[in-house]
């Protein structure tokens, strides 16, 4: 008999803040369509009303701890009733731990990225907090097999590797090349506007490009945004990029449909849900090392380093290919598959 499980999530779509939210709410639906006992909670602002299987709490105003507290007691409570307790990231950590201390479920924990990746001088609070839930969780999940060796050597705890599925985003028929101007090939990357990104190194192979006819078109806002914007300028290749902002899923399909190339130059990329997603529509993907790699065949992928002379060559490489890149799409419904089988030997 399948275990039952209750899930910890922050965002659901449409109500999505990043990449976890997606993979909260395909394994949800995953396990819907295998029959899974399951619950689901969410904070109240971000969960849809209209599934009796998603929970509720209204976390009110602070910090991400703060409000993720707010969601210990009806975390524990609905834990009570289920096998397994399953927490994402660091910010699971409260309800995790009281869910394992106060109930008999299982406390599964899952990494998808960690704090180094996403900082270069990761918060204090956030590194202890991961060294608390690798030393505390009766089972750890990683979403490749870079973020089980990064876990391994950073806080000394293994892991099993269950990696995500792969995502699509259907285009709505609008031509965005000629919404946005562009004749030539466009270049695309969409995500948040971070040091993570490596998008400084992006704008430097662009410089290096000299003359092309490609448009570069950065999706996504952040804390660097303006700070890119002045970089470019500083570059001179202002007349070659283009900032788009946030892009709704609505409209994100037009944009990778349009894209000759999508260019992922993150200096970390524990898997990589938008390489997934610019594949989908076709196009060819420059990347640095990501989790979703391990999932593919070789080639499938322009691979390059952060360095912005590499990114510059795997450019100019992907925009020679004349065939979409062939490969086998990883399913969410493989992806439940192999977290019942973790979940079911955890509660062996």
């Amino acid at each position: 008999m399948a275990p039952s499980v209750l899930t910890l999530g922050w965002g659901f779509p449409p109500n999505v803040t990043g990449g976890l939210d997606t993979y909260v709410a395909e394994v949800f639906h995953a396990f819907e369509r295998k029959g899974i006992e399951q619950k689901l909670l969410l904070p109240a602002e971000y969960a849809p009303d209209d599934d009796d299987n998603i929970y509720s709490v209204d976390t009110g105003d602070g910090d991400i701890i703060s409000r993720v507290g707010r969601m210990g007691d009806k975390f524990v409570e609905l834990a009570d009733t289920v096998d397994i307790a399953h927490t994402n990231d660091w910010f699971g950590y409260g309800p995790g731990l009281r869910a394992k201390r106060e109930t008999d479920a299982t406390w599964v924990s899952s990494f998808h990225s960690l704090s180094p990746d996403r900082n270069i001088n990761p918060p204090e609070r956030e590194v202890e907090t991961e060294q608390r839930v690798a030393d505390q969780s009766d089972v750890l999940i990683s979403v490749s097999d870079i973020v089980r060796q990064d876990v391994l050597e950073l806080y000394g705890a293994d892991s099993h590797v269950v990696h995500n599925g792969f995502t699509s985003v259907e285009p709505s028929g609008v031509d965005i090349k000629s919404e946005l101007g562009i004749d030539g090939p466009m270049l695309f990357f969409v995500g948040r506007h971070t040091d993570q990104k490596g998008i400084t190194h992006l704008l430097y192979a662009m410089r290096k490009l000299g003359e092309t006819d490609a448009t570069l078109v950065l999706g996504g806002s952040g804390h660097q945004t303006e700070h890119l914007k002045m970089f470019t300028e500083l570059l001179g290749i202002d007349d070659r990029v283009q900032f788009a902002g946030y892009i709704p899923e609505e409209e994100l399909g037009d944009y990778y449909e349009a894209a000759d190339v999508f260019i992922s130059p993150s200096r970390a990329e524990p898997f990589g849900l938008t390489i997934t997603e610019a594949l989908a529509a076709g196009s060819q993907v420059v990347a640095t090392p990501s989790g979703v790699r391990e999932t593919l065949p070789d080639g499938c992928l322009v691979e390059v380093t952060t360095h912005s002379d590499s990114i510059a060559e795997g450019i100019k490489e992907a925009l020679a290919r004349e065939r979409p890149p062939e490969y086998e799409p990883r399913t969410w419904d493989e992806v439940a598959d192999d977290l019942l089988a973790v979940y079911s030997d955890a509660l062996e």
